[in-house]
């Protein structure tokens, strides 16, 4: 289907079929609205999908992003999705060795055990009651924070009397997140199991005075109003799938394969200039929304870009011929990778690697996290992989800035692989690459994506998933273009409806959502 068929003005265009570009193409086309989606790509989700990376193996997975928590059900509820999550048995487990012996500390299986194991781990009680009060702290300001997000954007004070916590406004917005963990904590592990939550997919050290740390832990706290993350049933692309069949049924017209040149506008018309394998074409918009970057946005305006933006994670795909059996013969592979299994991240280790990576060096023991979605929804798995007792594995690798990569992207992606894959051996009764599957060429299954990968398949700044650092979720001083709703820009009838908007970042479809309120608030509805 050619955009321009009819050479007709659409209400509003949409530049990038990712999640949220979905979710703002579905509440506009369901409110009447005649919607054009431009994708650049040959399919819609951005890094929001499921694909089949290895060669003749049935494995779907969720090749990019890969855990939900910040989706609100309102967006599931408002356009009916046919889209559902599973929580995880496990929170998480973290291997550790005491006094020469393997153990670990395991948080889930109901409260009870996950009291046990902190005891077994740090020999009294002290640190559980820690962590039932901070989490108890978080929870109250998620139930609180996460229904804003779908609203008008809140000045500062608004949401800090919505909190109606001085010290946890304290703890999550006004000093580093580093103070409170070593105030609260006293266990290394602990501590760093703890910071996790606020490194990911961010370089910043516990006690960054910008912020950044914050920032993202307040958005892995909050999510669904009670910080849980859940795995998406039929992997990540089943939710985009279900956007864009939602779209679609309310009408929108999804292009895909078309690439957005340029946005020409006088605040109140735009034209829309993109490119197909045909030529190049000019479709009229009222509005147009871009789900992009905030890089990719000036460069379709002509705007002054903004200050450019880094990523800093390793994203690896696994799929393996069983699980890997542990050292610490305390905890079944089965629970202890059901949920997020910490490596390398003690407190003390977060920090070197941080220092050593800001000094231009691979940290030598390079933190990461795994997980098994194959527990807990095994429909990603074709019958065959199931009845063969496969399972996949998904690492997220952190404080590999993309700066790292610069000389040499392949060599260096190589030797981090080996380095993050010998951090997790340490931990292992048998070497994972004797587990790991093989294609139909004989080849391991495995996978790995460094901050200039993504930034070459997804135009990600600098690899960034954010798109830029992440917004505080309330209005900013000096930021008036960003408007009732936190996503306007410089032209008023052109919107950031992509993780890079105020309140945007993670796989939520929010800056969507409040992109689509915009323009129905504007236009009359």
């Amino acid at each position: 289907m050619a955009a321009h068929e009819g050479h007709r003005a659409y209400d509003a265009v949409i530049v990038g079929g990712g999640h949220n570009g979905l979710v703002a193409a579905a509440y506009l086309a369901r409110a009447g609205r005649s919607v054009l989606v431009l994708e650049r790509l040959a399919g819609t989700g951005g890094a929001a999908v499921s694909t089949r990376p290895f060669k003749g193996v049935d494995a779907r997975l969720s090749r990019y992003s890969y855990l939900v928590s910040l989706l609100p059900k309102k967006i599931v509820r408002d356009l009916g999705l046919d889209f559902r999550v599973r929580a995880r048995t496990v929170s998480s487990y973290t291997p550790a060795e005491r006094a020469g012996r393997p153990t670990g500390l395991l948080v889930g299986g109901g409260p009870r055990r996950t009291r046990e194991a902190f005891a077994r781990l740090t020999g009294s009680d002290a640190e559980y009651q820690a962590w039932q009060r901070f989490y108890g702290m978080t929870g109250r300001v998620a139930a609180r924070v996460f229904p804003t997000l779908t609203e008008p954007l809140p000045t500062r004070e608004d949401l800090r009397r919505r909190v109606d916590d001085d010290e946890a406004w304290r703890v999550l917005f006004e000093e580093p997140v580093g103070v409170a963990i070593e105030e609260r904590f006293a266990d290394d592990l602990v501590r760093g199991v703890v910071l996790t939550d606020a490194l990911i997919g961010t370089f910043a050290d516990a006690h960054d005075p910008g912020l950044r740390q914050n920032r993202c832990f307040l958005y892995h706290v909050i999510g669904g109003g009670t910080g849980d993350w859940d795995v998406p049933v039929g992997g990540m692309g089943a939710l985009t799938d279900a956007l864009a069949g939602a779209a679609r049924a309310a009408g929108a017209r999804i292009a895909i394969g078309h690439e957005a040149l340029r946005v020409d506008t006088d605040g109140t018309t735009a034209e829309v200039t993109y490119r197909t394998a045909d030529g190049e074409a000019t479709v009229a918009a009222r509005h147009v929304l871009v789900n992009a970057a905030p890089r990719e946005l000036a460069a379709l305006t002509g705007d002054t870009p903004p200050a450019p933006a880094e990523g800093a994670q390793l994203k690896v795909n696994m799929l393996l011929t069983r699980l890997p059996r542990l050292r610490d013969t305390s905890v079944d592979p089965r629970e202890a990778f059901a949920g997020t299994f910490h490596i390398a991240e003690g407190y003390e280790q977060l920090a070197a690697a941080h220092a050593q990576a800001a000094a231009g060096r691979l940290p030598a023991e390079p933190p990461s996290e795994i997980y098994c979605h194959s527990l807990t929804d095994p429909t990603i798995l074709g019958p065959d992989l199931v009845e063969r007792g496969c399972q996949t594995l998904t690492l997220f690798g952190l404080h590999t800035p993309a700066r790292l990569f610069d000389r040499d992207n392949d060599a260096t992606r190589a030797e981090l692989l080996a380095a993050t894959v010998a951090q997790l051996d340490a931990h292992l009764a048998e070497p994972l690459a004797d587990c790991l599957a093989t294609d139909a060429d004989g080849r391991p299954c495995i996978e790995a994506k460094t901050p200039l990968d993504l930034e070459r398949d997804l135009r990600l700044p600098g690899g960034n998933i954010f798109h830029r650092d992440l917004s505080w979720p309330y209005a900013q001083e000096g930021a008036d273009d960003a408007g009732r709703w936190g996503v306007g820009t410089r032209h008023a009838n052109v919107l950031l409806c992509g993780a890079g908007a105020v309140r945007g970042g993670g796989v939520s479809g929010v800056p969507g959502h409040n992109a689509a309120m915009a323009v129905l608030e504007t236009t009359g509805d």
